[in-house]
């Protein structure tokens, strides 16, 4: 993959597809295409075949067209499977017949089981049970690593399936409604600052772990992976290292300046407790990650107060 090369992100303008655009622009690379940015609707077969005989893309990056947190999940999760299996399906389909040259498919950690050995290692996803509170979505993304490993079995197709921890930074989703944990906390606090409230609450119990990596450290994962992997078997991105909800909440309230009460709601679903991936294969592939939590939050932060005042 060079600077000409035809490049076609597949998202919903979440932090996975625009950290990869703003890579991509930031980096001048010159043929571009996103669908959150491109007239196109990846759940019309139709209409993404067009799009394919017409931009003949060389290189695909697959995210999700739809997702969020818990709240999200149940609010919204017929949308989730529904956007989510047609469009996976018909980005394949057309990537096997148009014959790319890579196609990078983003699953997700809610496809292993609910109760799971942790680390979690790829062997684990589809032996038992999900969480319920995702189970919509995570349907969806296991559907799409089991097609991705069947298309490449008999067409051919050149697919490779990354599951990447919590990813977060700039152009995080920070709505409190849609938006996964951590984006959601840093507006919470913030506007609880603002506000000058004394009192956050927190859904569920505080004890969940979750690990989390830096939209960077994705980006330069993924591109790295697009060059160097071509196995079927599913690399789990992530640093090895997780938090619990409660750790995670303390830390973003003293980056927001937030000096009150944390108040945890237990009548809330917690998910799953523990997440964290067994990332052994791709340590070695000798990568190494850049940004630590700490300084990932206060990046966050910082975006979010820029774009706050924008």
């Amino acid at each position: 993959m060079n600077k000409e090369s035809r490049i076609l992100i597949v998202g919903h303008d979440d932090i996975i597809d625009s950290s990869l655009f703003h890579y991509f622009k930031a980096n001048d690379y010159k043929n571009v295409f996103s669908s959150a940015r491109y007239p196109i609707d990846t759940t019309c077969q139709e209409e993404v075949n067009d799009f394919f005989e017409k931009q003949n893309p060389e290189y695909v990056f697959l995210a999700s067209t739809r997702s969020g947190g818990i709240e999200a999940n149940q609010k919204f999760g017929a949308e989730f499977i529904y956007h989510n299996l047609a469009s996976q399906n018909n980005i394949i389909e057309a990537s096997s017949l148009a014959k790319v040259k890579k196609l990078v498919f983003y699953g997700s950690s809610c496809v292993y089981p609910k109760v799971c050995p942790q680390p979690m290692k790829p062997e684990f996803i589809l032996t038992g049970k999900m969480e319920e509170t995702s189970e919509p979505y995570s349907i969806a993304k296991a559907a799409g690593i089991r097609m991705c490993q069947a298309y490449k079995r008999q067409y051919g197709l050149n697919a490779i399936v990354i599951i990447p921890a919590t990813v977060y930074g700039p152009q995080s989703d920070t709505d409190i409604e849609r938006a996964h944990v951590l984006g959601a906390l840093i507006n919470k606090f913030h506007c609880a600052v603002e506000e000058k409230v004394d009192e956050v609450v927190v859904w569920g119990t505080g004890k969940p772990r979750r690990e989390f990596i830096y939209a960077d450290d994705l980006v330069r994962a993924s591109l790295f992976l697009m060059e160097s992997y071509v196995g079927e078997e599913v690399v789990n991105v992530g640093t090895g290292s997780d938090i619990s909800i409660n750790e995670l909440a303390t830390k973003i309230a003293k980056i927001c300046g937030f000096t009150g009460d944390i108040m945890f709601d237990e009548t809330k679903p917690d998910g799953t407790m523990q997440k964290l991936l067994d990332n052994s294969r791709l340590k070695d592939l000798r990568f190494d990650f850049e940004v630590g939590l700490e300084e990932g939050l206060e990046k966050t932060y910082n975006w979010f107060k820029a774009i706050r005042r924008s």
